[in-house]
């Protein structure tokens, strides 16, 4: 086991403030040793792939270049060069118009590697005035809104509650899991007032999952960050991420669960409007280096 972690970072879309928070993370030192995967591959100085990736590129010259750089650092953790995956920030719009067919991040390294994964949202400390660090996970990710009810199956849930619980075990330590399903309607739909998704779905597959709930939306996170559960899993994604970016903006952590390799990355988007002005805040890059780096170590004393 390497005494140091070594890490693929991505620089993300190169019209974004990725380039900057990864110069940032890597002046002030996460605690693990970084492979910068840029424009020209592996091994780029993170100086130069900033001059290389800001010299204007279009949309969709920026998407391609951010999707190989995913790919290169997918190929360099399965090889075993590195240890983990950390990634700045992608444009989806971008990334599609590269050629890369795929809703975000997550379902590009489920692609990859063939594994089902779960997205988590992790605070990296307790909030002001409580006692757990919130961790949320979504049962389904990146959908518009009207496509949620039919995509929050029985087989979606189980799927999430067992990659999580795998996931807080062997990345987290914590051997017992206790994991909340967060409901799909107002109240939990009240006794089938406000929709019967939560009792003919939601309820059948937590009792069969192992998991409790499900809860309603606006008492199951603060239930989580007092302490009742260590994972809360959210039906869709705007209700789960706004609880954590409420939480903890800023010193979140995105991770992909499920993977042979810990990949994590910031709980921000590209920022696009304030590239380039040396104002982007590195600090959820530096958690999520320094939380990838403590996992790789776990899961190194584990083997």
């Amino acid at each position: 086991m390497r005494s140091r972690a070594r890490l693929a970072v991505t620089l993300g879309d190169p019209r974004g403030i990725g380039p900057e928070i990864v110069a940032a993370a890597r002046a002030r030192d996460a605690g693990a040793d970084l492979v910068i995967v840029g424009a020209e591959g592996t091994g780029v100085a993170v100086d130069e792939a900033v001059g290389v990736w800001k010299r204007g590129s279009p949309a969709a010259h920026a998407g391609r270049l951010a999707g190989q750089a995913v790919d290169r650092a997918i190929e360099l953790a399965m090889r075993g060069d590195v240890d983990g995956v950390v990634t700045a920030p992608l444009d989806k719009r971008a990334l599609l118009a590269g050629g890369f067919d795929f809703p975000g991040h997550t379902e590009l390294f489920a692609a990859r590697t063939g594994r089902k994964v779960a997205m988590m949202l992790a605070a990296s400390r307790p909030a002001p005035g409580t006692t757990n660090p919130l961790r949320v996970v979504l049962a389904t990710t990146h959908l518009a809104l009207r496509d949620v009810p039919t995509a929050v199956t029985a087989e979606a849930i189980a799927t999430a509650a067992s990659v999580t619980r795998d996931g807080l075990r062997e990345w987290f330590s914590i051997e017992s899991p206790r994991i909340a399903l967060c409901a799909l309607n107002p109240h939990a739909g009240d006794g089938g007032r406000f929709g019967s998704e939560d009792d003919a779905v939601l309820g059948p597959a937590a009792r069969a999952a192992d998991i409790a709930g499900p809860f309603p939306a606006d008492t199951v996170f603060v239930r989580a960050m007092r302490g009742a559960f260590d994972a809360v899993i959210a039906p869709y994604h705007d209700v789960g991420m706004t609880a954590i970016k409420v939480a903890s903006f800023g010193s979140a952590v995105n991770v992909t669960l499920g993977l042979p390799f810990p990949r994590t990355s910031p709980d921000h988007g590209t920022a696009l409007d304030i590239a380039g002005k040396g104002i982007a805040d590195p600090s959820s890059m530096m958690e999520a280096i320094a939380l990838c780096a403590k996992i790789a170590s776990r899961i190194g004393q584990h083997h």
